[in-house]
Formats: C-alpha cells, structure tokens, sequence
C-alpha cells in the first residue's frame, strides 16, 4: 500500500512562512526557530553570530559573511576583508545591525563570489537576520547590566 504523503501537506514547511502585514506571504530564513532557541539560551554572541552567518549562507549561497560589534577588534576586520580580496570575492552587502533607535549595535557584512546586488528576498532574509542579531546583542546587553 502506498504511502499517502504529499509535500503540501508537509507541516514542517509550514512554520517558516508567515503573512506580511498586506497578506502577503513572507518566507524567513529556514534555520529560524533554531536561532531563536539559540538566543533565548543566551548561547554566546560568537556561536549566534556564526550560526546566523551560516542560515544566511545557506539560504543565499556562495556567500561569506560575519558579524562584527563596534567594539570589536578593527584589526580583524581589515584582515577579513583583505581575504576577501585575495580569495577574490565581491562585496555583497553590508548592513547595520541597530536597536530600532538608530543605535548601532554591530554590522553584517557579506562576500560573494560573483559580482552582483542581492535580490529583493535576499534583502529580506538580510533584514532578518540582522533583527535575529540585534535581539541577541540586545539580550546580550541586558544580561551583562
């Protein structure tokens, strides 16, 4: 007897899209639900970091990113880019991680291998993952009081 699944009916798809405001329909990044579980653990700022970096590479592709706070290091940042540079890869994207009140938080800055902008769902998903890294520096913050 042949199984009845059917990939529409597929409940775990489901969770990861949710309506806009205007009804429309908005996909989020797929690793969502487990970044979150991440944060509200209040895992470090590192292991968030690289695990948003890395749903974001995924749903993307061919893209290298990182997310630095203003405090960090500047050396290590020139030297990431440099790399970029020698491993001749592009900039994507760079954009501001902030609080909602215009204080900026940290930065998300992203590499491809071939010249281009992103496309209207990459904003997307860049936006929220920029959100997901805000929400954790903010709890981040919050602990540290």
């Amino acid at each position: 007897m042949a199984d009845s699944y059917s990939p529409a009916r597929d409940w775990s798809q489901e969770r990861w899209r949710h309506r806009g405001a205007g009804g429309e329909i908005q996909y989020l990044l797929r690793a969502e639900e487990q970044l979150l579980q991440y944060i509200s653990a209040r895992s470090s700022l590192p292991e968030v970091f690289h695990k948003i970096c890395n749903a974001l590479n995924s749903e993307i592709g061919n893209m290298i990113s990182f997310i630095s706070r203003p405090n960090d290091d500047i050396s290590g940042f020139a030297s990431i880019v440099q790399s970029a540079r020698l491993f001749g890869l592009h900039k994507f994207c760079s954009a501001r991680i902030s609080d909602g009140n215009d204080l900026i938080l940290g930065s998300l800055e992203m590499y491809s291998c071939v010249p281009r902008r992103p496309f209207l769902r990459e904003v997307q998903l860049i936006e929220r993952a920029t959100c997901l890294a805000a929400v954790a520096i903010k709890l981040h913050n919050d602990s540290m009081n």
